[in-house]
């Protein structure tokens, strides 16, 4: 998988200080690396990921070569979207929503400008209006499991769990075995306060991934709550 090569791209880069020119390949590899940690994406799904201060740093010139990048070639929506996944990371999201929207403005049908302005949303908490965004993002790649995700990260956020299931089970179909979407199912058990089940669904995840950090923080969690509802 291409993004699995990015840590190591960027190890490399990271060594050759005297390199001063942020190449395209690095910032498109570093923006692939970030959503699967974030969108399993690893949209991550739901995953929490901490920028250290080397890390910042590069994200700082990926923003310097996309801002630059735009500057010359306006109508590049491929580089107006980085630059706005770019602002989103270092937490500008008016910035991130105006290089979506413009190019939503050029193209209405743009799956990455919808999807990443569904997570700004979401990390807005403002769910509704990222469910639009996803709504829109599943019909224009009905078969892209990840926007799915998302719509359930939204239901949950509005406290539908129903519906956050269903979006999940949705997403599971088409990435079966996907340890996030997994993980996610649990999250969406866990918020209905359904532990034992909770507990059971993240095991699962750590059948298919046992390094998933987020589902063994989830079940020393969930250990106290569980033996506190079996105990009443």
């Amino acid at each position: 998988m291409e993004a699995e090569k990015a840590p190591q791209e960027v190890e490399e880069r990271a060594s050759k200080k005297q390199q001063k020119t942020f190449k395209k390949k690095t910032g498109i590899l570093l923006l692939l690396l970030t959503l699967i940690v974030t969108v399993g994406t690893g949209y991550a799904l739901g995953h929490f990921y901490f920028w250290n201060s080397i890390d910042m740093k590069r994200v700082n010139e990926q923003l310097d070569y996309y801002k630059e990048a735009v500057r010359k070639d306006p109508a590049n929506l491929e580089n107006r979207i980085v630059l706005g996944y770019t602002y989103y990371l270092k937490g500008d999201h008016d910035e991130a929503i105006k290089q979506f929207d413009n190019v939503l403005e050029q193209d209405k049908n743009n799956y990455d400008a919808r999807y990443n302005m569904g997570l700004v949303y979401i990390s807005e908490e403002r769910y509704n209006e990222a469910l639009i965004e996803y709504e829109k993002a599943v019909k224009i790649a009905p078969k892209d499991y990840k926007g799915y995700v998302q719509m359930g990260i939204a239901y949950r956020g509005l406290k539908e769990y129903d519906r956050a299931t269903k979006s999940l089970e949705e997403a599971n179909k088409l990435a079966p075995t996907n340890s996030d979407i997994i993980y996610q199912i649990g999250m969406v058990a866990e918020a209905e306060g359904k532990y034992a089940d909770a507990i059971t669904i993240y095991k699962d995840a750590l059948q298919y991934d046992p390094l998933y950090k987020e589902a063994i923080d989830a079940l020393d969690r969930l250990k106290d709550k569980d033996t506190k509802t079996e105990g009443e």
